[in-house]
């Protein structure tokens, strides 16, 4: 049986960090390889990663902090449904936020990362969409496959790309991602503006 996606991405990000360290720059600005490890923990246990929680969690020590990013999350991140959409791609942006921010390129997207990818790319396209309007956008990945929001705009911006760089360009990490951004000037510089971090 195939190894799920959070499980995956969460022993890949935790041997990285592992090899990286605390002090490892990441894509999240002004965090540390540690506040992010402290992020993604406080996460799981359903709370907000404020300065004074984030720097409690730190203070356990970077072999702790990753140990207990690396076990069994809380019951509730277990649930099938709940574990592959929020969670896996939550440890796949941030596993990129480090990897990238280390001068580690892009991975060869297993088949069901890249399915994920582009479900969630449905979600994220809307999201911009509406903060685009009056323009329209597409989403294209290799292969053909397209995705169009507001389809009555003449005036439209297309991102093009496989379906993981989408989702790291549509959640705000645009100079990470591998994505063209072409279209009518208007819309291209649209979408450029609009604030789409997550």
């Amino acid at each position: 049986m195939a190894e799920p996606i959070d499980v995956r991405e969460r022993r890949q990000l935790c041997e990285l960090l592992t090899g990286l360290g605390p002090d490892a720059p990441t894509l999240c600005e002004g965090w540390t390889a540690a506040d992010l490890a402290a992020h993604l923990v406080l996460r799981e246990h359903l709370r907000p990663s404020t300065t004074s929680r984030l720097a409690a969690e730190k203070r356990r020590g970077w072999t702790a902090q990753v140990a207990r990013l690396g076990g069994a999350p809380p019951l509730i991140w277990r649930v099938p449904g709940l574990r592959t959409l929020a969670n896996g791609i939550e440890l796949f942006l941030h596993h990129e936020d480090v990897r990238r921010a280390n001068g580690l390129g892009p991975r060869d997207a297993p088949a069901d990362l890249d399915r994920l990818a582009w479900r969630v790319s449905r979600l994220l396209g809307l999201r911009l969409a509406r903060r685009i309007r009056p323009f329209g956008l597409d989403l294209v990945r290799p292969g053909g496959d397209r995705r169009s929001f507001t389809p009555r705009a003449v005036a439209r911006a297309t991102l093009s790309g496989p379906a993981t760089e989408l989702v790291i360009y549509l959640s705000g990490r645009r100079s990470a991602a591998r994505v063209a951004v072409e279209g009518d000037a208007r819309a291209v510089a649209a979408v450029q503006r609009a604030d789409v971090r997550l």
